[in-house]
């Protein structure tokens, strides 16, 4: 299967249980214009914020039981060494109504595994995010430019995660949907977007501006953040459709339970070429806060390649369980994440050893489990 990358808006977290997702939808939900908007309606306000600058650096140590990389889900990927993951960089800046966000990336984890055109050398810094806004009401705002993605539950900052390696769906999702959206904010409790996007996470869409995309939000209580997500048109993969519900509740002040569910259906020939009718999956993240600066949380995930009938065959595709245990150990704006992670399979999908990889003799285990330690510095 041919994985995606996708990038998303840096955000760090005030406190160890956070709710990543939220921060992300939040974003998404901001008002931006289009610059003539913005230019015709400058001289309503004057107020301006100072520059913000935010952003992140990170840093793991991962090893695979078997001794070679086994599971294939985006970043931390290296086994048996102090690799980095990405410096993050975010601007932003309000004048008035009218709003900038830029963000660039440098490193493995804000480049080649997450970048749409990262060169021979895998070398080239990333833009990540590259918008600009206007609020046209309190209720309504255009958003216009290059942007993190609205779908799903995880993020490409680590900033922005409980856990430091990532979910199958977060793999296979789009990481970034350039384009035009419309913000609704029908009242503290719903919301909606629509929007016409580019093809997943390309700069420059050559087919022009055809994906539709929508979001629908809904806080039916105090502590609970429903979002269901619609995108239609170019994935990683060819033509298809994701709908997407990203949802979590605080519970207590120290425990939170979040939700992703996902489901991708290519068209005939997208699932032809690729030998899949597209995936589905679902992911609980409960997390637990023991004390001020350290807490726990899980990640249980099912993820499923979609069979696929041709010819009047059935190539049958595997499925994943996958299980995560992640601490957070905070001290001020340094996290360390302990990980331990199983992920288990009802296919040979991984390698019992490296003996076994070199040989070439093929997958030979269903399961495969790894541990790593990973070091997050927001500012």
């Amino acid at each position: 299967m041919r994985l995606c990358m996708r990038c998303t808006l840096h955000s760090y977290p005030n406190y160890y249980l956070i709710t990543s997702h939220m921060i992300k939808k939040s974003i998404g939900l901001l008002c931006l214009t289009a610059l003539t908007t913005g230019l015709a309606q400058a001289q309503d306000s004057t107020s301006t914020s100072p520059l913000e600058i935010s952003g992140s650096v990170d840093l793991y140590y991962k090893a695979d039981f078997a001794g070679v990389p086994n599971i294939e889900t985006s970043f931390a990927d290296e086994n048996n060494s102090i690799s980095i993951g990405m410096i993050d960089i975010a601007l932003s800046k309000t004048v008035g109504k009218a709003t900038f966000v830029g963000e660039v990336a440098f490193g493995p984890r804000g480049q080649y595994q997450s970048i749409p055109n990262s060169g021979v050398d895998n070398n080239s810094f990333h833009i990540q995010n590259l918008y600009a806004s206007y609020a046209v009401t309190d209720m309504v705002s255009i958003t216009a430019g290059y942007m993190g993605t609205f779908v799903g539950y995880e993020v490409i900052s680590p900033t922005g995660n409980y856990n430091y390696s990532t979910s199958r769906m977060f793999t296979n999702g789009p990481f970034q949907n350039a384009g035009v959206k419309v913000d609704l904010a029908i009242s503290d409790r719903v919301g909606l977007m629509v929007g016409l996007f580019n093809d997943w996470n390309v700069y420059q869409d050559l087919d022009g501006l055809s994906d539709f995309g929508a979001q629908l939000y809904l806080s039916p209580v105090d502590g609970w953040d429903a979002y269901l997500n619609l995108i239609t048109g170019g994935t990683a993969y060819g033509y298809g459709t994701e709908i997407d519900l990203t949802t979590g509740y605080q519970i207590t002040d120290a425990f939170y339970l979040g939700l992703n569910a996902a489901s991708l259906t290519l068209s005939d020939a997208a699932a032809s070429d690729n030998t899949t009718k597209g995936f589905y999956g679902v992911a609980l993240y409960p997390q637990v806060a023991l004390t001020e600066s350290f807490g726990l949380g899980l990640r249980f995930e099912h993820f499923k390649w979609k069979d696929l009938e041709e010819g009047g065959t059935t190539l049958e595709n595997p499925s994943y369980n996958s299980i995560t245990l992640s601490a957070n150990v905070k001290a001020g704006p340094l996290t360390i994440i302990p990980e331990f992670r199983f992920d288990g399979s009802d296919q040979n999908v991984f390698y019992s050893s490296a003996d076994i990889m070199n040989s070439e003799a093929g997958f030979d285990s269903k399961s495969a489990s790894q541990v790593l330690v990973g070091v997050v510095y927001g500012f």
